[in-house]
């Protein structure tokens, strides 16, 4: 794809500046620009649903994860002819027992009018309560959800104004989402992204967000710091080289990287080391080009009126051997190859240079649609990524998959990808808008990833939660199918102790031995001789860092296991 420069860009820079937005909004806009900023369309009408109508909700739970429908009524039943998508997830790194997820509501599939949708979570994803959206009434489209440190929740969300000017607005909920602050203008633009500095250094609690300049409220500027948790943002100034349809990630010494496409349809990362000072004229110190061996697309028949995904960055912020390593991931068209692959490229030199891009998904046709590629990364340096995959339609359409693969060995080596959900046509359900969103958006943990994902799983476009356990490396031969022995541990995830329940039909001989993620022995907890009967044992796990361990049962000739989640304090 070939990007068209704006009629301003031939402008010198000291005219640019001399022009208002409302002038700017007045000049003529390429087709791509126009397909893919988030205006009101003719038939963008607040519609309330009167009389709602509501089906079964869709669940799913799988040998290593589970989603489940978040957009769904007080009795938990999805509601029918409304639409959601574009989600985006944030977990409370103090209680992983609170998550919340944002989303584009469509109370009516009749309009294109949307609002701010957000549910919460307090049992890990178990269970979701929708309460509805903020601002009701208010046109709002792009959300971004973020969490500082210490466990507060933040909702960027884009609106338009009387002049038809695009501005953000960034709400803070202290108490996991029951409610929300009046918000506070955070300048902003279309397709921004935003990110909150968790660390424990100098940018503790900083929020960063930028955006496509060309839609900006403060053009043609497109990047706005908060320093005092979201009371107020500075005066937007610009990143280099004006990077689009991207995220931005905070490494473990508190440096800021965005990602995103630029120029001539290259991918870009960007760094700073002093953005998380706060006050500070921010410098970046680091520009490059990420060869991802393509370039981001709109318009594919997957999602003909919205992108087929954005630039994704992470950073390694363990303590292992590769902390710091930068990792940037996308779903590109690479001419004359393929329609659309998932790629990675991986720096180890904070972001100077990177080594040429790995493909993660492991199809054998270049006529497949990988789309919507997401990547996070997790504590203890796991790569996760999803993406929605066609090689399930094998007559060659638009149905898709949702797909996921993982990466212990920072990102040289891919495991067998792994199909999560069942095929699904994204064309079902359109609000008015040839599409499924731009985006979809994951945090990991040690123990694995969460997901927020838009599908049509229900018939119509909803948001799902996921939790995704990577398989256990050299230990997937650990369990057989038996009804006379059975295994299990509580609570699960849990942090310095859980007690592992087993039963016994028989007199056996019983071993009780955990192993790490690799396969290695780290803990024999019983090998003796027992009766018959239900036993507990209480397993101390304060030695053992967190990430994911299998039990494993041994009674007689049987076998089973049981896959335990240690997180972090």
């Amino acid at each position: 794809m070939t990007h068209i420069k704006m009629n301003l860009k031939l402008l010198s820079s000291s005219l640019i500046v001399l022009i208002s937005m409302s002038l700017f909004a007045q000049q003529e806009e390429p087709e791509w620009m126009q397909q893919h900023k988030e205006v009101p369309g003719s038939r963008s009408v607040h519609v309330e649903q009167t009389d709602i109508q509501t089906s079964p909700s869709y669940k799913y739970r799988g040998s290593n994860y589970f989603f489940t429908q978040v957009n769904i009524d007080a009795d938990g039943l999805n509601i029918i002819d409304d639409a959601a998508n574009e989600p985006s997830i944030a977990v409370d790194p103090t209680n992983p027992n609170r998550i919340m997820i944002g989303w584009r509501q469509f109370d009516d599939i009749s309009s294109d009018f949307r609002q701010a949708g957000y549910a919460y979570s307090l049992d890990a994803g178990q269970t979701w309560t929708f309460p509805g959206v903020i601002d009701p009434g208010v046109f709002r489209s792009d959300p971004v959800l973020g969490s500082d440190a210490q466990g507060n929740f933040y909702y960027n969300s884009l609106t338009m104004t009387a002049n038809d000017d695009f501005l953000c607005t960034v709400y803070k909920t202290s108490d996991g989402g029951v409610e929300w602050d009046d918000g506070t203008f955070a300048w902003g633009g279309d397709k921004q992204w935003m990110i909150i500095d968790q660390t424990n250094g100098t940018g503790s609690g900083l929020n960063y967000s930028y955006w496509t300049k060309d839609w900006s409220y403060c053009y043609p500027h497109n990047f706005t710091r908060s320093s005092d948790l979201c009371s107020s943002f500075e005066p937007c100034v610009s990143v280099e080289n004006e990077p689009h349809w991207g995220t931005l990630a905070v490494g473990p010494d508190g440096e800021l990287y965005v990602a995103g496409a630029g120029e001539l349809d290259n991918i870009m990362l960007n760094k700073s080391n002093n953005a998380q000072v706060p006050g500070s004229v921010i410098n970046w110190s680091v520009y490059t080009g990420v060869d991802l061996g393509g370039y981001l697309t709109g318009w594919a028949p997957v999602n003909p009126g919205g992108l087929s995904g954005q630039v994704y960055v992470d950073v390694d912020v363990s303590d292992g051997p590769g902390r710091g390593n930068v990792y940037v991931c996308a779903s590109v068209v690479r001419p004359g190859l393929d329609a659309l692959d998932v790629m990675i490229a991986r720096s180890t030199d904070g972001g100077l240079t990177f080594d040429p891009p790995v493909r993660v998904n492991d199809d054998l046709s270049n006529a497949n649609y990988n789309w919507f590629g997401t990547m996070s990364v997790a504590p203890n340096g796991r790569i996760d990524v999803v993406w929605l995959d066609t090689r399930v339609d094998l007559v060659g359409g638009v149905n898709s998959a949702l797909f996921y693969s993982y990466s212990m060995d920072h990102g040289s080596t891919w495991s067998v990808n792994q199909q999560l959900s069942d095929m699904f046509d994204p064309h079902v359900g359109w609000p008015q808008q040839q599409k499924m969103g731009d985006y979809y958006h994951m945090v990991s943990d040690e123990g694995g990833a969460h997901l927020a994902w838009a599908s049509t799983l229900n018939g119509e476009q909803d948001v799902y939660y996921a939790y995704i356990e990577p398989e256990a490396v050299g230990i997937n031969d650990l369990t057989e199918e038996n009804n006379d022995i059975s295994v299990s541990n509580y609570p699960n995830p849990f942090n310095d102790k859980t007690t592992i329940r087993y039963t016994l039909s028989s007199q056996e001989h019983v071993s009780l031995v955990v192993y790490d993620i690799y396969g290695k022995e780290v803990a024999v907890i019983l090998n003796e001789l027992q009766t018959a009967g239900v036993y507990t044992i209480p397993f101390l796990t304060a030695d053992l860092p967190a990430g994911i361990y299998v039990c494993k049962m041994s009674a007689g000739s049987h076998v089973q296991s049981v896959r335990m989640v240690k997180v972090g304090q």
